[in-house]
Order: structure tokens, then sequence, then C-alpha cells
């Protein structure tokens, strides 16, 4: 029987006494919600081919820049800082700060690069507005309106945006972002895959991996033990969700994991503020910065750690210095001292009744990464039905978009 990419251990102090029924009642619900699109399209080979053919008209461009925020460049930069990039050149336009953009811009030979803007709405203003700042560049650099298509992709909702309209007027590429499929959710969309070909990622192992244990995990006694541990500790005051990777590799995972837990978990209801707090961490390198507040504050924290089991390359310690640690490392190698230090802080956190559960991987490879993705995609959803709220929507965002846009007015 094959293994499954991804395993669960439990720590003695978590308390799961959140109703199991209940939890099996959300899950078999969910299956049957348009939401659950993000796990329905993995095997949409439509869009799949899209993707490829897309690809294959352009992979002769060495350079590759997305232009987008949050769920729009947060997943792709995940994707490529973990599984790794050859030959190509990426840089992501992910902010509107000038100074950034300038020295982005700067390091770029504009007409030798490929542009992919992404939005789903289609009217998203961080991202139009670096889009008509590369427009401009462009032209400045002698290429014709006529010839964007040579330069740009679009990726948008495929029925309406003003994205979309605007592609078909220059007849540029634009590439479906399913409709039912929110920013944050999709990263295993073309929003991500598109990036990943670039990248030499294998996007057929990494949707089917996903596809294969999102599908199982209904089924999954563990899954629904983690639905049940998070809800339990929620209720007792444990607010605070820490995703902690040791690993720096999967660095990255912890910033999209911020955007999809916090956006989809943080919402008013009947007037009462909900949320579980969402901090981003990796070890071993955060055991010298936030380990302290995790071992010795408030136990309001519940640790979510990777354990990644073997790495592509190792480093032996041995050495001939006359210096006492440097004499007990020599022994050693890399990663078993990172081992040794993922393991010492497990003991520690039960000793201190911290609440965690360690995620163990093989290898950061597609398989394993995107069992990853789909198993925090899926506790999202199930976690924001069981506390009442819409993990899908995002209306305190939408209110700070409308305030900005009547401060600009203000501005003529």
């Amino acid at each position: 029987m094959p293994t499954s990419p991804l395993s669960l251990t439990f720590s003695d102090v978590i308390k799961s006494n959140y109703s199991q029924e209940k939890i099996t009642s959300l899950i078999n619900e969910f299956k049957n919600h348009e939401r659950y699109d993000f796990v329905r399209e993995l095997k949409n080979e439509t869009l799949i081919s899209s993707v490829k053919n897309t690809y294959e008209r352009f992979k002769h461009f060495k350079s590759f820049a997305q232009v987008g925020i949050g769920g729009s460049s947060l997943g792709p930069e995940m994707l490529i800082s973990a599984l790794g990039s050859e030959g190509v050149q990426f840089t992501f336009f992910n902010n509107i700060d000038a100074d950034d953009t300038y020295q982005k811009l700067k390091n770029l030979n504009i007409k030798e690069t490929l542009f992919y803007i992404v939005s789903k709405s289609g009217g998203t203003a961080e991202t139009m507005a670096t889009f008509s700042i590369i427009a401009n560049k462009l032209v400045e650099a002698g290429v014709k309106e006529e010839n964007f298509k040579d330069h740009f992709i679009f990726a948008t909702d495929p029925k309406k945006s003003s994205l979309l309209e605007l592609g078909k007027e220059f007849g540029i590429t634009c590439l479906e972002i399913p409709p039912f499929v929110g920013g944050r959710f999709s990263v295993l969309t073309p929003v991500g895959t598109l990036p990943a070909l670039f990248a030499r990622i294998d996007i057929d192992s990494l949707l089917a991996g996903a596809y294969k244990y999102a599908t199982e995990q209904f089924d999954s006694e563990d899954f629904k033990k983690t639905c049940a541990s998070i809800l339990t500790h929620a209720e007792e005051g444990v607010n605070e969700t820490i995703l902690m990777p040791y690993s720096s590799l999967l660095r990255d995972l912890s910033f999209w994991f911020v955007q999809l837990w916090g956006e989809s978990l943080g919402k008013k209801k009947d007037n009462q503020r909900i949320g579980l707090t969402p901090i981003p961490s990796y070890g071993a390198t955060d055991q010298h910065s936030q380990m302290q507040l995790f071992m010795e504050g408030p136990l309001n924290k519940f640790l979510f750690l990777i354990h990644v089991k073997n790495t592509k390359n190792d480093f032996k310690l041995e050495n001939s210095f006359n210096h006492s640690r440097l004499k007990m490392l020599s022994s050693y190698s890399l990663k078993d001292l990172m081992d040794a230090e993922f393991f010492g802080t497990l003991k520690a956190l039960s000793e201190q009744g911290v609440p965690h559960l360690t995620l163990s991987i093989d290898l950061v490879n597609e398989e394993s990464l995107g069992a990853i993705i789909v198993y925090f995609e899926l506790l999202t959803a199930i976690i924001g039905n069981a506390l009442g709220i819409d993990p899908f929507d995002q209306p305190g965002v939408e209110a700070g978009k409308i305030y900005s846009f009547e401060w600009l007015e203000k501005l003529k």
C-alpha cells in the first residue's frame, strides 16, 4: 500500500473534545458546495491544457515577472521558493511601494521579460497600477501596443472581469481563474501553475498529489481530529495559530498560510469578532526569536510544525578544531543538527503544555507540497464553517478599498 505524502502526529497535550459527528457532517456538506471547486478544479484537464499550451508558446522567455497581490502572488512565490527554478529569473511585483517597484524594473530587461498579470476580479487597484507602469515602460522601450500580446499574459475570472475585456482588446492571452475559487485558494490553478511550469516544476505530480490527498481526507480520522483539536482549543481561548516548518524551502509557505487562515477566519458574526490569528515562523531560525514567546508566553497558541525527514543535500560537520562545541558537533551532519533542534523543541513544547501538531513529509517535492496545500485549504474551510462564518469572503478588506478610493478622490 502506498504511503501518504503527509503524516500527522498529535502531541499528548492536544485536546479534541469537539463533536466528531458534527465535523463529519460539515465535511460531507462541504463536498457538495460550490466552493469545493478548489479541489474539483485540480482534475480540470481543459484548464491544465490551457496552461501547458500557453507555456509552450512563451517558454522562450528566461525572465518571468508576476504582477499580483495577496493570493495572486503569495502562492506562486511559495511554489517557486519551495521547489526551485532552473534557468529562469523570477520577479514578483507584489506591492505598490514605489522604491521597490523602481528597483525591480531596473533589474529587468523589460523587452525580454514575460509579464503575468493576475487579478481574479480584474480590477485590483494595486495590480492595475503596476500593469500601467509596465505598459508605459514597454512603450518607452519601443514596443507598440498592438504587440502587447507578445509580452503579457493575463489571469482572471472567465466571465466578469475588466481585465478580461482589456485582454480581448489587445489580443492578450487570458487564462482562467475558476469562478468559485477565491484568490487565497487559487495557488493550484493557473495563478500558480503557469509560473510553476517556467520553474520546471512538475505540475502533473503537484496537482495529482494534491487531488489524491484531498479526496482521502474526508475519510481520514486524523483530519477530523485536527479539526476537533483546533475547535476544542479555540473554545478554551487558544486563538493564535502558528505554522513553523523546519525548512528554509518552506518559509514562504508560512506567509501563504497567514493570508489563507487570517483572511478566511477573521470575521464578525452577530456583532461579535471571531478569529484565529495566524503567525508565520520557521525553524530552526525562529528558535532564536519567537520560541521564547511560544514556550513561556500566554497559553493561547496552537502550533503546526513541519518536519522534513530527508533533504537532497547534507554536510558533515567533521572538523579538527580545538574548540569544545565544534568537537561536539564533529560526529554529526547539518541535517542531524536540524532534526535535533526539531525534536528537542517538541519535547520542550510538551513540557510547557503548548498544544502542537507535527506534519511530517519525506522530502520537499511536488507531491508533498500539494498535500500540504490542500490540507490547510480544507482545514480552513471546515473550521470556518464550524465557527458559523463564511471562510470565502473578506468584507473587512472591501471596506478599506472603498475608503482608499474616497481618499484618492480628495487629491483631485
